[in-house]
């Protein structure tokens, strides 16, 4: 079941939200610290951490799911934001080089369709980065924050699902150490207990994160997109020519 758009905006404006972005941000920006002239994609609801990608990618799409809502991104200048199916995303073959999943693969009702989508629309030698709730973790174990809602994995469980939907994960990491608090001096903590909760208590971070490669030699296990796909319209104006 899909978070609601607002639930996850509201989440993000607090300090709890502000900490677990930041902390989640620093291990995605270590696994792609440069994508210049590239073209990123988040889906799900991918905004907190897409923006750090947008004075440097050739251009940054966030593509929300029907069920989950839309909500116009980024506030300044042309609209970026765009409301999808999951399972028939509104752009070409191979036109994207990275790829990210936040809250959305623990929400997907079909998720191998999903899969499939990621797969198709991922250039040759493109990357996918997947960030979910650990299942071992205490952030899925409470429903106050997203990562409670849904259904949580772990390491081995998500490496298995990527692979059985043709990618190849390359590298992992883990993040929010910290147990999902308000209290302002567990926040300003947070930096230490992460390094401390990756390098003794990896299995035990809020949310995993891995990386993986499209597999290019499973492209015919893909089916060819029948008949016209499906159009959706923009937050903003502009979004059509994005892609050109």
């Amino acid at each position: 079941m899909w978070t609601d758009v607002v639930d996850l905006r509201d989440f993000y404006s607090g300090s709890l939200g502000q900490s677990a972005q930041r902390l989640i941000r620093r291990q995605l920006r270590a696994l792609w610290p440069d994508v210049g002239g590239q073209r990123v994609l988040g889906l799900g609801f991918a905004t907190p951490y897409l923006r750090v990608f947008l004075n440097e990618a050739e251009r940054v799409i966030a593509a929300m799911p029907a069920s989950q809502g839309v909500l116009p991104w980024p506030p300044e200048g042309p609209g970026l934001a765009t409301l999808v199916d999951e399972t028939d995303l509104p752009l070409p073959d191979r036109s994207i080089d990275r790829l990210l999943l936040v809250h959305a693969l623990e929400s997907a009702e079909q998720v191998r369709a999903m899969m499939r989508e990621a797969w198709r629309v991922l250039a040759d030698g493109g990357r996918l980065a997947v960030v979910a709730p650990n299942r071992r973790g205490i952030w899925a174990r409470l429903e106050r924050t997203p990562f409670g809602n849904g259904r949580p994995y772990t390491m081995g469980q998500l490496n298995r699902l990527l692979r059985d939907n043709m990618f190849t994960p390359i590298h992992s990491a883990s993040a929010l150490f910290l147990p999902p608090t308000t209290s302002r001096m567990l926040l300003r903590s947070a930096p230490a207990v992460e390094q401390i909760g990756r390098r003794w208590f990896e299995t035990f971070g809020g949310v995993i994160i891995v990386e993986a490669a499209k597999q290019i030699y499973a492209g015919s296990a893909v089916r060819e997109a029948k008949g016209k796909r499906r159009s959706y319209l923009p937050v903003a104006e502009g979004f059509s020519r994005m892609m050109k």
